[in-house]
């Protein structure tokens, strides 16, 4: 089977793919005529693709989330690759295939990576900031095993969530070593903190998201994870007018930085600004790395990076 990544313009192929998206369009003829919109994945990538001859039994047969078989032809729209679907068909058991064949995930083994948050929460000295993201982490553990950091942006995949999260902590680490006058407590809670709501903003299963939730389309994850902070001081009997419960607030609602970028207030603190910095740092850099990583194998430019400006990225070989 051709991995996607290996797909090349003119390539004819058959093989097995995830749905990991599908939309009824029509095209502009008159007549106008039903098509399918879809995004095929596996562990390599993803690529856009249509099926351009959907009849009613296909409408009632394909759904995301679905693993199906494919002939199609890969071809370059808008300088980008693109799958003809010639003919599509379910995937059955006796192809010998399952889901998890075709999803994306860390690089590390989720239980490492829960481990390392709890082991992070532990190191928090201050006994009740530690109380607080205590608090938090509890209600998402479960979810922190498996749950995307995004829906498409960065780590936007099994498990990219706690990856996120603890690469951010080894960045944090070595700033407060060079840095000394951040409060490494404080550090290590907004790292902890500052998406700790995600798992509840989005609706995901095996790491691809489908849907936002009601909460994460009305409050968004910033708003949701201040609230769970002040529902542990309760919780906690900490003072609601804390300084402590006032920085990791500040650190969670600043930490996009920009009011369109979905921040009501801007960092104002030491540890706010360096939270921001480490977050943007982070995904950025691995938005380009998941690039590189899934980029057809002979091109020598990435697709154009939303969260860069719609750059594209070139693989210089040295």
């Amino acid at each position: 089977m051709t991995e996607i990544n290996k797909l090349s313009s003119q390539d004819e192929f058959v093989g097995y793919y995830l749905l990991k998206e599908l939309e009824v369009k029509q095209t502009n003829n008159t007549p106008p005529k039903d098509y399918f919109d879809i995004v095929l994945c596996d562990a390599s990538g993803q690529i856009s693709a249509k099926y351009w001859d959907v009849s009613p039994t296909d409408k009632e047969t394909f759904f995301p989330m679905g693993l199906v078989k494919i002939q199609g032809v890969v071809q370059t729209y808008r300088e980008r690759l693109q799958v003809k679907i010639i003919r599509i068909r379910k995937a059955e058991p006796e192809d010998g295939v399952t889901l998890t064949d075709f999803i994306r995930s860390a690089p590390i083994r989720p239980v490492d990576l829960i481990h390392t948050i709890n082991q992070a929460v532990k190191d928090i000295a201050d006994d009740e900031i530690r109380t607080l993201v205590e608090f938090c982490v509890g209600k998402v553990e479960e979810k922190l095993m498996h749950y995307p950091a995004a829906k498409t942006h960065h780590h936007a995949y099994y498990a990219g969530l706690a990856y996120h999260i603890v690469r951010m902590l080894e960045i944090g680490d070595f700033l407060c070593r060079q840095r000394p006058f951040l409060n490494a407590d404080l550090i290590r809670a907004g790292i902890i903190l500052h998406d700790i709501a995600k798992p509840e903003e989005m609706v995901a299963q095996l790491g691809i998201v489908s849907e936002y939730s009601v909460q994460g389309k009305l409050l968004g994850h910033l708003a949701m994870a201040s609230n769970w902070i002040t529902e542990a001081a309760i919780h906690s009997g900490i003072d609601l007018q804390s300084s402590k419960v006032l920085a990791l607030q500040h650190m969670v609602l600043s930490h996009h930085n920009l009011g369109e970028w979905g921040s009501p207030v801007q960092p104002q603190m030491a540890e706010a600004v360096a939270l921001h910095y480490i977050d943007s740092l982070d995904a950025k850099l691995q938005m380009v790395e998941d690039a590189l990583d899934t980029m057809p194998i002979n091109e020598e430019w990435t697709p154009f990076i939303r969260g860069l400006e719609n750059k594209a990225i070139y693989k210089m070989k040295l």
